[in-house]
């Protein structure tokens, strides 16, 4: 049974910071491009960022360049994603994603608010 298990998300102030964990297991991980989705109310999950099996191939929304960085770690089976400067208009619900595949997370909630 495949598994993607997010954590790390919460409540935070313009300008701070916040590192999204997806833990993955079921699946042979280094096969796999992995991503992180944010999705809002009303609206379809935009693709965040994605790193390719060997933490190569990675793209940014153009909105978070600069200030979010997609890793990963193999030998754990985890990515995550390091946000900085965060705004509100960061605010969503992320998933992690594995690339070409039915897998999904179950989300955690990002709100950036003062």
């Amino acid at each position: 049974q495949v598994q993607l298990v997010e954590s790390g998300g919460g409540l935070v102030q313009p300008g701070g910071s916040l590192r999204l964990s997806c833990a993955a297991s079921g699946l042979t991980f280094i096969s796999y491009d992995m991503a992180w989705y944010r999705q809002v109310p009303g609206n379809e999950r935009d693709l965040v960022a994605q790193i390719g099996p060997g933490g190569d191939r990675i793209n940014y929304l153009y909105s978070v360049k600069d200030r979010f960085t997609i890793s990963r770690d193999n030998a754990k089976n985890t990515v995550d994603l390091q946000m900085n400067s965060l705004k509100p208009e960061d605010t969503g619900v992320y998933y992690c994603h594995a690339l070409y595949s039915e897998y999904w997370g179950q989300g955690t909630q990002v709100t950036v608010s003062s």
